[in-house]
């Protein structure tokens, strides 16, 4: 059994998470920012279908990247090298959420509902969510979402409409927070797509520890500039 949350974001131990389903900590509660921020605080995300109540997460191991660590393929390097694209921060928060939105509707794995938007996009405005923007021929091609506290980035979810779309996002995003001191980049779930980008799994006690010391200082909540991510590669 899962406790019930109250009125106040009184979040258990992450450590009584269960191992079946692996992560599920808790049920209830609201997606107001003060819950969203206690909970990413403590290592914990909500995650639920369409009808279920609000379920909080908190699996172990938990897939991370370091930044200065992203695994950049030869063929990618050579995308990022021709740069037929344009990265932006921040210019079309919500049109990145919908599109995350719409890929999870169509294929596998939760959904994005209505409701998770409307508090990611409250927590954009708030100057705590981030999108990661590909655009080509002036459309947005791909891109990411997630939630940046102190030096942590907690990626939320990513979509593709050409090839390596959002390959090209995550990569930027690596050096955006590289260049400014972040120290480690949540992806939450273990996959292999994730993976072969350079995540790797540590385990739950490890993360929250470092959650303790990396959400004290580092960037104040704040839109990102629009072309922050536009260095070139070599």
């Amino acid at each position: 059994m899962i406790p019930w949350l109250g009125d106040r974001p009184d979040f258990p131990s992450a450590s009584r998470a269960l191992r079946d389903p692996n992560g599920l900590l808790a049920a209830g509660g609201a997606l107001t920012p003060d819950w969203l921020l206690a909970a990413y605080r403590r290592g914990i995300f909500p995650w639920f279908n369409e009808g279920e109540p609000i379920l909080w997460w908190s699996p172990d191991p938990r897939m991370v990247v370091f930044p200065g660590q992203i695994r950049i393929t030869r063929s990618l390097r050579k995308t990022l090298r021709n740069g037929r694209y344009e990265v932006r921060l921040d210019s079309d928060f919500a049109a990145v959420i919908h599109a995350c939105a719409g890929v999870r509707k169509s294929g596998p794995g939760t959904w994005i509902t209505s409701d998770i938007e409307a508090a990611y996009i409250r927590m954009h405005a708030l100057g705590y969510a981030h999108s990661v923007e590909t655009w080509m021929d002036g459309k947005l091609v791909g891109g990411l979402y997630g939630m940046a506290l102190g030096r942590a980035f907690y990626g939320e979810s990513m979509f593709s409409l050409r090839t390596d779309a959002s390959k090209i996002a995550f990569a930027h995003l690596a050096r955006f927070l590289e260049q400014h001191d972040f120290r480690v980049l949540d992806c939450q779930m273990t996959t292999a797509h994730l993976a072969s980008l350079g995540g790797r799994e540590i385990s739950r006690a490890l993360f929250v520890n470092m959650l303790d010391t990396v959400t004290r200082d580092g960037m104040p909540p704040g839109r990102w500039p629009i072309n922050g991510a536009q260095a070139p590669w070599t």
